[in-house]
């Protein structure tokens, strides 16, 4: 089926489109920003045309219900001034149980249906009409609900009927109908209704009771602070992508009570996380399937049960993209048609070799990107020369859809980028559209989905990267950014993102600041030839290779360093994949119990993975304030220097190319040798970055990268272990055990480099109890096969050790060493540069090669 827009009469094929303004986009086609001057009656002329269309496409949103929804005041319109009155279930009449179904029947006909599905999980079916045939949603939303047979049973408890299963008791309040639900000790309590849902002929309305020092979050990708105590959060989309919108709304929360809903509908709505807490959809019907648990991230489990666990992207997809349009010739386009070097698909090949001799690490091309561009056939030979210089091709979904199984099949395209246009008639439009897009990649090729959306919903993350919208580069827009991206894990939104520098405006700066920090995220992508062109000196767009100095080398950096932590960040989306768990991590997933973790006074900073602590810079300031660290170690990734938390960290020195960033004690982290794109050369030697401190383990997941062969097994796993004293001296052990699992390309065996951060120099290495050679300098231990060495001027002290090519378990030992001193969080901090280098150009470029 082909997908077209609704009540614009424009088709997302090839041809002039909306450019401009909310809810209509031309999304990486030249912007009025970037066009040449127009005489003045064509440029009125495109003014009308833009103003109608604009018009139009949001009347479309209007109709089909998109609007941003209100707290719980219904809309008002032209034909009525008044709210119609709202209506409730009334008393309880009959309670009667089916397996494990139980069906309450109320006075005022309606009827409710609580479905135990685990222990841990039921689903609440409200119908005000008695009825349960009205079921929009189907499975689509949840389509894992069967697993297998649960203890359940009810008592008559007088007020109330009590539904019981291992973990929880589910209140049934009979005058009148109000449901509750408590953990296994039937006296701690989860949520609790504080009046009885209520509905109108528009919407439906829950009220919970609200906890003293209750914190929600979720609601899929919000453009701002994730913690929503407080906020009343739209369950909609505007596309006007701007803070406190929702450019990916899921109809999801969790709240510290330690329970998440998602509605199962495809209604719009409102939550207002206040007191009581009002949770709105535009529908006369109410049906939420609850997750139960004694975590944040035990939540997380059980939702993705229900709605599918984030998807496995292929490892090029962890990658920096790059959306353009290189067919500017084609009559349709609506952009600078004598634009330099993209005339044609075919010109997409010299912007990869420029990377290539930039030494710019980046792995994927979109070239066709924005309304009337579309690709120049045959696409094949594109492909063919992307893929030598280690490029994959995705394409905009302005030629539609219906061709990608030939796009795929034939020419080898491996990515797909749907837009606001497959919004369509509402969320399950957008959402069908990514689903035709997942089987266009997966039942033509033996590749995974990699799929971008910007018009999410709950369930994409088993199907999609979501991404901000159309931002701008400010640093007003970065600021937000950080808590959206964090903030969309809540909602097991692994692939969460925002344009490198936004796509329109932006500068070298906030170009490099953005960059930095969302090199520590799974995917991000970069929009070309939006922004004016060539503002100022050193800035002509946004490839990061077409920057001066010292903005490329900046850029250079914290790419190699990404591609060499690939394998640690695989992994955490790995994690992810089997846990619901998000690979960037708002502070309260790995800190639950910290009051200050729990709120936004920590959402301008993240956890890449379980590992790293994350703060960008989000102004034009070389001085960063407000970064909290919580209980434990946190060693400065630059200078080594350890501080002890929690505390409060202000005046930390960040000039340019310095993000603030930190490492947990005990953190061990596998690392690729240099490269530019995966697969540019094998991994001939594993790294392993380790901070010892105490016991510490890693379970290192590897597989193809490229097909799907993991679904069926086809991975392996390497388990390492660390330990270390807590403070002080003593013997540092890594016990790395045998890779256990195959698959295709799996190494036999491979070299194997230990980075470990001490703070005094070993009196022996062993490796199985063999001594290692002490090599006198750094130069004689590079050139060594085995063997190791202590630098003390490296990050406050780096033990480097070769143990040589390994195929099974082994161990390496250091003994008479020191883990470093950790002292209380300063009130402020002051990196020393490296010793004989600048801060940024090469000096910038080897510091990034030398950790690890």
């Amino acid at each position: 089926m082909r997908l077209t827009r609704v009540s614009t009469g424009i088709e997302p094929g090839p041809g002039p489109g909306p450019d401009s303004g909310p809810g209509a986009r031309s999304r990486g086609g030249p912007s009025p920003h970037r066009r040449r001057p127009l005489d003045p009656g064509r440029a009125r002329r495109l003014a009308r045309r833009r103003t109608r269309v604009a018009a139009l496409f949001a009347a479309a949103l209007t109709v089909a219900g998109l609007a941003a929804a209100g707290p719980a005041a219904p809309r008002a319109t032209a034909a009525s001034t008044a709210a119609p009155a709202a209506a409730t279930a009334g008393d309880v009449t009959g309670f009667t149980r089916s397996g494990n179904t139980f069906t309450v029947t109320a006075s005022s006909g309606a009827r409710a249906r609580v479905v135990i599905a685990r222990a841990d999980i039921f689903r609440l079916w409200l119908s005000p009409d008695g009825a349960f045939t009205d079921d929009p949603a189907g499975s689509a939303l949840a389509p894992t609900t069967d697993f297998g047979s649960v203890d359940a049973s009810f008592t008559d408890a007088g007020p109330y009927y009590r539904i019981t299963t291992g973990a929880l008791n589910i209140r049934v309040n009979k005058a009148p109908l109000r449901f509750s639900v408590y953990r296994a000790d039937n006296t701690t309590p989860i949520w609790r209704e504080s009046r009885p849902t209520s509905w109108t002929g528009t919407r439906t309305t829950q009220y919970l009771a609200r906890g003293a020092d209750e914190q929600f979050y979720g609601t899929g990708l919000r453009l701002g602070e994730w913690a929503l105590r407080d906020k009343t959060v739209p369950v909609a989309v505007d596309n006007k992508w701007r803070e406190n919108d929702n450019a990916s709304p899921a109809p999801f929360y969790m709240s510290t009570n330690g329970y998440g809903v998602m509605r199962n509908t495809w209604a719009p709505g409102s939550y207002g996380f206040n007191a009581p807490t009002t949770l709105t959809h535009d529908e006369t019907r109410f049906d939420g399937w609850y997750f139960t648990g004694d975590s944040l991230k035990s939540v997380l489990d059980a939702y993705t049960d229900v709605s599918g666990k984030p998807f496995m992207a292929p490892v090029w997809g962890f990658e920096l993209g790059n959306a353009d349009c290189f067919n500017a010739s084609n009559p349709e386009y609506q952009g600078d048609h004598g634009r330099p070097r993209h005339q044609t698909t075919p010109d997409v090949a010299g912007y990869a070799a420029d990377a290539r001799a930039a030494d710019m690490p980046s792995g994927w091309f979109l070239p066709n990107d924005g309304y009337g561009c579309g690709y120049t056939a045959p696409l094949k030979s594109t492909v063919e020369a992307l893929k030598a210089k280690g490029f994959r091709t995705g394409l905009w979904t302005s030629t539609g859809l219906d061709s990608l199984a030939d796009e795929v099949a034939a020419a080898g395209v491996r990515g797909v980028k749907t837009d606001v246009a497959w919004i369509g008639s509402g969320y399950q439009y957008a959402f069908n559209g990514v689903q035709q897009a997942v089987d266009g990649i997966e039942k033509n090729s033996d590749a995974r989905r990699y799929v971008w959306t910007v018009d999410g919903w709950a369930g994409t993350q088993r199907n999609a990267v979501v991404w901000t919208g159309d931002t701008h580069g400010t640093w007003d827009d970065m600021r937000w950014h950080v808590p959206a991206i964090a903030g969309a894990g809540l909602s097991a939104l692994n692939y969460a993102s925002g344009d490198v520098d936004g796509i329109f405006g932006g500068s070298p700066e906030t170009y490099t600041r953005d960059l930095q920090w969302k090199a520590f995220t799974p995917a991000f992508m970069t929009m070309s030839g939006w922004g004016a062109a060539n503002p100022r000196a050193g800035y002509q767009d946004k490839q990061p290779w077409r920057f001066a100095e010292p903005y490329r080398s900046v850029n250079r950096a914290y790419l190699q360093l990404k591609m060499r932590l690939m394998p640690y960040l695989y992994t955490m989306s790995r994690v992810a994949h089997e846990s619901g768990v998000p690979s960037t991590r708002a502070m309260v997933l790995e800190y639950p119990d910290d009051p200050v973790a729990r709120g936004n006074l920590t959402s301008g900073q993240f956890m890449a993975g379980d590992s790293f602590l994350v703060a960008p810079v989000v102004s034009d300031t070389s001085v960063r304030d407000g970064i909290y660290l919580p209980a434990g170690t946190w060693t400065d990734y630059w200078t080594g220097r350890v501080h002890t938390g929690p505390g409060w960290l202000n005046g930390y020195r960040a000039p340019l190319d310095t993000l603030p960033l930190f490492v947990k004690g005990g953190a061990i982290v596998p690392m690729w040798p240099r490269m530019n794109h995966s697969g540019e050369k094998p991994v001939s030697t594993l790294t392993y970055d380790i901070h010892p401190r105490g016991n510490s383990s890693f379970s290192l997941y590897e597989d193809d990268g490229l097909t799907r062969a993991h679904e069926s097994g086809a991975f392996a796993r390497q388990r390492v272990a660390v330990t270390a004293p807590t403070t002080g001296s003593g013997t540092v052990t890594v016990s790395v055990g045998a890779p256990t699992g195959d698959y295709t390309g799996k190494p036999a065996s491979r070299g194997y480099e230990f980075s470990l951060h001490l703070a005094s120099p070993p009196g022996a290495v062993t490796a199985d109890g063999a001594a290692l050679t002490r090599l006198a300098s750094k130069g004689a231990y590079e050139a060594a096969a085995t063997g190791w060495f202590f630098d003390p001027a490296d990050r406050a002290g780096v033990l480097w050790v070769k143990t040589g090519t390994k195929s099974g378990a082994f161990t390496v030992s250091a003994t008479g060493t020191s883990v470093p001193p950790a002292g209380p969080v300063p009130a402020a901090s002051a990196p020393a540069p490296l010793p004989h280098e600048s801060r940024t150009g090469p000096g910038a470029r080897h510091r990034v090669d030398g950790l690890g």
